[in-house]
């Protein structure tokens, strides 16, 4: 079962530049200085929740304070 393929008519590609505008489109509105301080907020609250993670974290990953031996309990020491 073979589908016969019709012959597509390129005529109307080679017809679209004759209607092609030159008109520019105007240039994208200029943010409010309430944008721009909403955005840098945003950015500053991004960078100070990683800085701190990185703060808070590094102590947690940092080999040389670990202690040697295990802490155990007070439930443990009565026994």
């Amino acid at each position: 079962m073979f589908h016969r393929r019709e012959a597509v008519p390129f005529a109307f590609v080679a017809e679209a530049d004759a209607f092609r505008s030159n008109v520019t489109p105007p240039p994208p509105a200029r943010p409010s200085r309430s944008e721009l301080a909403g955005r840098m907020l945003v950015g500053l609250t991004v960078v100070a929740g990683l800085v701190g993670s990185l703060l808070f974290g590094l102590p947690a990953l940092d080999a040389d304070s670990a202690p040697s031996h295990p802490k155990k309990s007070e439930a443990s020491r009565s026994r």
